[in-house]
Formats: C-alpha cells, structure tokens, sequence
C-alpha cells in the first residue's frame, strides 16, 4: 500500500515537473519577446499560450492534492471566473446597451460615440437569427455556404481577443525614468483653441512622468507637444497644449513644438525629426511617448512604422469612454494588417465555397 503511494507521489511530482517545465518555457518566450519588442501583436499569441499551459499546470496541481481546503477554494475561484465570462458572453448585448446609453447621455451624439450601440443591434440580430432556427428552411448547400459566416466571426472574436489582450499587457510595459525626451500627441481642440480634457490628461500625465524623473535625481527631459492645425481649429494643437503645459509650470525653454502633423503616424515621423534634430548627439535618445491608455499600443505601432524607438504611457480615460474606443482601436489595427486578414478570410470563403460544391454534387 505504502508502495503503491510513494508511487503515486512520484508520478504527480512528475507530472508537475514536466508541465511547469513546459509552462516556464512559454513563459521565457513569452517575456523575451514582450520585453524585446513590446509593439507586437504575437506578444498576446504568446502569453496565451503561456496561460493555457499555466492553467494545466495548476489543474495537475489542484486534481492531485488532498488538501480539501485549496481544492474547495480553487474550485470556487474556477467557477466564478466561468460565471463571469458565461454572464459576459450572455448578456454581452445588455452591456453594450447599457453602456450605449450611458455614453448618449454624457458625450456628444457622433457615429465613433454609438459603436457600442451598433454592436449591440448585431448581436441581438444573431441571437435572434439562432433562436428562430432559420436553417432547417434552408437548402444543405445553402447552410454550407453560411457556415463561412460564424467562421470568419471566431476569426474576427479571436483578432479582438488578441488586440485587447497586447492592449492590457502594453500598459506594463517598464517605464524606466531616464528618457531624454518626452512626445505628447495631439487631439481636437475645444472651440478651436481650448485642450479638452480628455487632451488635458495627456499632457498632465507627461508633467507627472517628468516631476517624477526630476525626483529620482534625473535631468528634467524636453517635451514635444505634437499636432498640427484642423480646419476648424484657430491654431496649431501642438501651440495650444504648449501653452497649456507652460501654464501648468513647465519650462519654456523645455518645450520643442511639432505642429506640421495631421495623424498618428506623422506625430511619431516628424517628432523623430525634430528629436534628432536638437539632441545633437550620435547616442540614441530615449524616448517615451503620451496619450490615452486606450490609444497606447496603436500608437507604439505607428511609432514602430516610423522607426521611432519608443512606448507609451497612457492617461486614464473614465470607464464608460473605454468600450467605443476600443472598438475603434480594434478597427484600426485590423485595417493596418488588412492584407494578412483578407489572406485568411480569403481562405475561409474558398474552403466553404469547396465544400458548398461538394455539397451540391453529393445530392
């Protein structure tokens, strides 16, 4: 009996031993190549992979103990992170709702202000199409050919997962307080001339960054305010949110202007020019970049684009601003890598069409 325990034990150790081998070199890859190269959307392939082998790490771990209390406990915790996702996925449509009119009530009534809303109409449009069970009225080839449908949304769910995923996980990203320069991204002005607030917290989370730097017994860094000129706006961003900074008690003469710019891509570009520029230096300089938490990991990627070496630090937004602008976020990245998505969505139609045909001849 003795025995036959001892061997039991030793197949558990095992068994333990080799998933969390498996489970830290996941993990190694996972950390070398965030931490090389956190502008990246493998990262989030990576550290799910990482995850997963995790999770079965911790299920030998949990399914092989006879400690009553840690499996009563971890089993509680299993249930109420399946809970909250189940709920999640369920009502999904009711939170979008919610949401929706939450953002009516507070922000102003413009497209990029209703995609929560929009959203919402679609996935009530498909639990309706299921509950209704439409297919048994359709012809088997037809149902095939639909079958690309629910394909290419996993595809889109799994492309969502992922961006939301490298955008949680670029928020971590070290924030190493000895950069030379400091890029602060432009937004619209209020009235053509006033920083919004939500511009606001951009440029109060660089001054925050900086006072922090100085109290760490580093040099204060410079700052570039970047943003050119709307049409509908009396002067250059980049002037406004200097003037801003300035009243705010930054120094002047600490301040570099980049107001030629009228996207994202063209801030990181022209702010590199005007960096190299004034360093004067054959050293590389360090240098982080400001906007909103939302908006960070889009911008790295820009920044990428640009071969500007330099992360994000993003500015809290209020919780009920997060899910329209995600969303956006989401579409945006999707379209930079529109060529690679059409590539598998292209894959997916040609495969459904083939079994469509196939189908077809068999009845």
């Amino acid at each position: 009996m003795e025995q036959l325990a001892n061997a039991s034990l030793g197949r558990l150790i095992g068994a333990v031993l080799i998933v969390g081998a498996i489970m830290l070199v996941f993990l190694g890859i996972f950390l070398y190549s965030w931490l090389r190269e956190p502008r990246r959307l493998i990262n989030g392939i990576l550290f799910s992979m990482f995850f997963g082998v995790f999770l079965v790490w911790l299920a030998v771990l949990i399914f092989n103990t006879d400690n009553e209390v840690f499996i009563t406990f971890m089993g509680l915790l299993f249930l109420a992170l399946v809970g909250v996702i189940l709920l999640t996925l369920i009502m999904g449509w009711a939170l979008l709702l919610w949401n929706a009119a939450i953002v009516w009530k507070r922000e102003s009534h413009t497209l990029a202000n209703m995609l929560t809303l929009f959203l919402a109409l679609f996935l009530i449009a498909i639990w309706a199409f299921n509950l209704l069970n439409t297919s048994r009225f359709l012809p088997a080839w037809l149902n095939v050919l639909l079958g690309a449908i629910p394909t290419i949304g996993t595809y889109l769910v799994f492309c969502s997962y992922n961006f939301l995923l490298n955008v949680l996980l670029y928020q971590f990203v070290p924030r190493n307080y000895r950069q030379d320069y400091l890029i602060v991204l432009g937004a619209g002005l209020i009235d053509g001339h006033k920083v919004s607030r939500l511009l606001g917290s951009r440029i109060d989370r660089a001054l925050v960054y900086a006072k922090k730097q100085e109290k760490k017994g580093r040099p204060l860094p410079k700052i570039v305010f970047s943003g050119g000129q709307g049409a509908d706006e009396q002067l250059p961003e980049a002037k406004a949110m200097a003037d801003y900074a300035v009243a705010h008690g930054w120094p002047a003469e600490l301040v570099l202007l980049e107001d030629k710019s009228k996207n994202t891509l063209q801030n990181m570009a022209f702010s590199k020019e005007i960096i190299a520029a004034d360093f004067g230096s054959e050293q590389e300089p360090r240098i982080k970049f400001f906007t909103n938490n939302y908006h960070t990991f889009r911008a790295g990627l820009y920044a990428k684009m640009a071969n500007l070496k330099a992360n994000g630090v993003g500015s809290k937004v209020r919780l009920y601003f997060l899910p329209n602008a995600l969303i956006r976020e989401f579409v945006a990245v999707f379209l930079l890598n529109k060529r690679r998505h059409m590539i598998v969505i292209s894959a997916i139609l040609v495969i459904t069409l083939f079994a469509t045909i196939i189908t077809v001849i068999s009845h």
